[in-house]
């Protein structure tokens, strides 16, 4: 999944130049009493960091993480043994599951979607099996030759049939929005890219198990506030992404790849975005996707350090 967003985000930035809410999301919001569920999560790919995920807990446990995010192709090779040996380690270290990645080509053909549809049981059962509960993914903005409408039909028709195998195996599936201007007028049809706009994509999925992928950057770019975080549930988002935007550039002017660590900047309303998130009693992973050319090419240890640093600042906010 990291792979295919760097490529669209290399893609679109080449093009740069200078409702009614469904009873099922807009439910009232669930009070947590004020005590954090919400996990500091280690997921290395979106931050530069080679993911090893035969060294992920030590990691974790190194730097402070509460979670890890799961490796499909890891957790499918290991036997029944290798497997409770690495739960009862994570268990010993006090570390939650994150969310895994979504193995399914849905934005592309038919051919690639039915292929990929095929082994997704398999790698669903594999999630199953050692105890993962949630999977995210993102959403293009645009489309080159798809209308909306046209684009919100496949897109209900295909995460449907992957939510529906998620949900057999006990997975929820979150879904991303991707807000800045910049990324839904670079091609020649916009599609979902507000919260609003997937509430409806959610409803007319129409299964139990999908959710939000909330992250603090397009909750930004999309210019929407507090209010709008708490329209939701707890239950209601799968997973969040936290980062900060540059200074001085225009909300509408912000372009997707170009962020920084979480409370780097004071752009983004962190505190508002993650007290929100107590508020209504979100208990999943935090993971850091900073998209930070500061961080690349420093050693993986340096990496870590900083990334657990500006999220634990993050965090400290609320506590």
């Amino acid at each position: 999944m990291t792979q295919q967003r760097r490529q669209f985000l290399k893609c679109a930035a080449a093009g740069f130049t200078a409702a009614a809410l469904p009873q099922a999301i807009a439910a009232p919001s669930e009070p947590s009493g004020g005590k954090r569920r919400f996990t500091i999560c280690l997921a290395c790919g979106v931050i530069g960091v080679p993911d090893e995920p035969g060294k992920a807990i030590d990691r974790a446990t190194k730097f402070g993480f509460e979670s890890i995010e799961p490796s499909i192709g890891y957790l499918t090779k290991l036997s029944d043994a290798e497997l409770s040996d690495y739960l009862g380690r994570m268990r010993a270290a006090n570390l939650a599951w994150g969310a895994a990645g979504v193995p399914v080509q849905f934005k592309g053909d038919d051919a690639a979607f039915d292929r990929d549809m095929k082994s997704l049981p398999a790698k669903a059962a594999a999630l199953q099996r050692a105890g993962v509960t949630r999977a995210a993914t993102w959403l293009s903005p645009t489309s080159p030759t798809l209308t909306y409408v046209a684009n919100f039909r496949l897109h209900a028709k295909r995460l449907r049939e992957i939510a529906k195998v998620f949900g057999d195996h006990g997975v929820r599936l979150g879904l991303e929005y991707v807000a800045p201007k910049t990324s839904w007028t670079a091609r020649r049809f916009p599609f979902v890219h507000t919260m609003a706009e997937m509430k409806d994509l959610i409803a007319e999925i129409g299964r139990d198990n999908v959710g939000f992928l909330l992250d603090t950057w397009h909750w930004y770019t999309a210019q929407e506030t507090v209010d709008d975080l708490l329209t939701l549930r707890g239950g209601d988002v799968v997973l969040c992404h936290m980062n900060d935007a540059p200074a001085g550039i225009p909300v509408e002017q912000q372009i997707d790849n170009r962020r920084g660590l979480p409370c780097s900047t004071g752009v983004i309303d962190m505190k508002g975005f993650l007290g929100a998130m107590l508020k209504i009693g979100y208990d999943g992973p935090l993971v850091c996707e900073p998209f930070s050319q500061d961080l690349k090419g420093r050693p993986p240890d340096e990496v870590l350090a900083t990334v657990a640093a500006a999220m634990k600042k993050a965090v400290s906010l609320i506590e």
